[in-house]
């Protein structure tokens, strides 16, 4: 069948155009996608040196299973997730599935998925094999994933509002709950007032944290981030380096101590350091938007007993959390619908990319 879909061009630029998929394979499902959201990671996949199907936030509904695929059908309502365990490895019998070592698409040395694997053979490009952004590829009409990559949904939402939960929800919720194991009656600083930062402050709100302080150098957000949960808010000057300024604020506001814990969600490799100088001695740093690059650290902001930790996707359990995060929207405590700020249709993404770079939304999603 063929799909019109997203295509990154790998140099900094992206098309419109058909793909082609084929039949699933037996560990395989064919997911008709009904939303997208979108995040900076998708933005940043056109620049990645290769023809990639966009999109790695979504959710949809099962069309065509596989033979060997037996706890879905279709007219299932699923979520997708990148972190598609293979239960058997030594990290997901760790109870690490987020970092599986057989089929990861960002940890080193795990198989992923590679051009040539009988996988891609499902999605061609102008006659040739494709690759799926971290093995989903949702910005398209349909999309081709291994089972493990689909979590059914018991309880029917909105699919946009299942969407967000893709990626952004489940970081910023599990680096709170699964990473930080952040303690009721805490207070937390929260870097960046984006999507995954306002997930990380419905976290803590939701984890039962007292004193919840948002930074961002965005007037806008930080109000979104008081209907999330942000108990007090501080408006950084784009020249404070380090945010060091700003963290003498978080100290006034925490009885000279500084924060318990504090989440770096910027995404901002000069601010990679900043969360340390946010907590107290013996509290807890988080880099939560996966900074990459080379860094320099004042290793006194270390100083003392402080932890720093970087987790990846929350450390993710998809068949474990994705409902757990649906029974709190339901229950009415996890803000999915108020995290779109737009949406959009496909032949409307360079719109959406815009909006989201300037930080006009908190989410914006393709509707299909």
């Amino acid at each position: 069948m063929k799909a019109d879909a997203a295509i990154a061009t790998g140099s900094g630029s992206f098309v419109l155009d058909r793909i082609e998929i084929g039949e699933p394979q037996a560990d395989e499902v064919l997911v008709q996608i009904k939303a997208a959201s979108l995040c900076h990671t998708d933005y940043d996949s056109m620049s990645w040196g290769k023809p990639i199907i966009m999109g790695h936030e979504g959710s949809g509904l099962v069309t065509e299973v596989g033979s060997d695929v037996e706890h879905l059908k279709p007219g299932d309502q699923v979520i997708l997730n990148w972190a598609t365990p293979c239960m058997q490895c030594f990290q997901c019998l760790q109870g690490n599935q987020h970092i599986c070592e057989s089929n990861s698409p960002v940890v080193a040395g795990s198989n992923g998925y590679t051009p040539g694997h009988a996988h891609l053979e499902g999605s061609k490009w102008q006659g040739k094999p494709i690759e799926r952004s971290f093995n989903l590829g949702t910005l398209s009409e349909y999309s081709l994933v291994k089972s493990s990559a689909c979590v059914k949904l018991s309880k029917a939402i909105p699919f946009p509002s299942a969407s967000v939960i893709s990626c952004g929800v489940m970081t910023g919720f599990g680096s709170v709950v699964h990473a930080a194991k952040l303690k009721a009656g805490s207070s937390a600083v929260v870097l960046g007032t984006g999507g995954v930062g306002l997930n990380v402050i419905q976290a803590a709100r939701i984890a039962g944290a007292d004193a919840i302080i948002a930074v961002d150098v965005n007037a806008h957000r930080l109000e979104l981030a008081k209907q999330f949960g942000a108990t007090h808010t501080i408006l950084a000057n784009k020249e404070d380096r380090g945010l060091l300024g700003a963290a003498q604020e978080v100290k006034k506001l925490t009885q000279g101590r500084g924060a318990d814990y504090a989440f770096e969600c910027t995404a901002i490799p000069d601010l990679g350091a900043a969360p340390l100088a946010m907590i107290r001695n013996a509290g807890t740093a988080v880099q939560v938007s996966g900074i990459e690059q080379e860094i320099t650290i004042d290793m006194r902001l270390f100083e003392w007993d402080k932890l720093y930790i970087n987790p990846l996707y929350g450390q993710c359990r998809p068949q474990e959390d994705f409902p757990e995060l649906v029974n709190l929207y339901q229950r009415g405590q996890l803000m999915l619908d108020q995290l779109i700020t737009k949406t959009y249709s496909l032949d409307q993404l360079q719109a959406g990319f815009e909006d989201m770079l300037s930080g006009k939304n908190a989410k914006g999603v393709i509707v299909f």
